[in-house]
């Protein structure tokens, strides 16, 4: 089954924030675990090791990009178990990127990740790659087979594009 693109953007102040949802059956720590400890984040985006607290970088090794590179993320906040925000660096531009962990209902807990933009150039190269590595993460909690990054990208890319203001 082809991937489907869940990613919208909104205006904000500074920009365009592109954001991106999954729903997960489990509580909010153990969501807040996937997204924040390197052994449960190497299943799904790659293994970091540093300070992984408000004020400090980590690297993490990109274990589903060619060539495993390495990036850079400064811990700008942590509020566990519902807030991480993170200044990716090193990826040949600075990416704000905020991590939200939110309870729903009973049993399930919603993943917001909201990238901030100063604008919407490059969205149609960007939102695919969200798509796949929250869908990489929802393969990784389920034990599921891991998908394909050819399948998302040039795929989503309509989607993504078509969100432009």
């Amino acid at each position: 089954m082809p991937p489907t693109a869940t990613g919208t953007l909104a205006g904000t102040p500074g920009g365009v924030d592109l954001v991106l949802t999954r729903t997960f059956r489990a509580d909010v720590e153990d969501v807040w675990a996937s997204v924040t400890e390197s052994d449960r984040t190497a299943r799904w985006f790659g293994p970091w090791e540093g300070e992984g607290r408000a004020g400090g970088t980590v690297r993490v090794r990109l274990e589903f990009e060619d060539g495993q590179p390495t990036c850079d993320l400064r811990v700008e906040a942590c509020e566990a178990p519902g807030r991480l925000v993170l200044t990716m660096l090193g990826t040949g531009a600075t990416w704000p990127i905020e991590l939200l962990v939110v309870p729903v209902e009973a049993g399930e807990t919603e993943l917001r990740l909201v990238h901030h933009l100063g604008d919407d150039g490059g969205i149609g190269e960007i939102g695919p790659g969200w798509e796949y590595y929250l869908d990489l993460l929802v393969a990784a909690r389920e034990g599921a087979e891991a998908p394909s990054f050819e399948d998302y990208y040039p795929a989503l890319k309509p989607h993504f594009d078509a969100l432009k203001r």
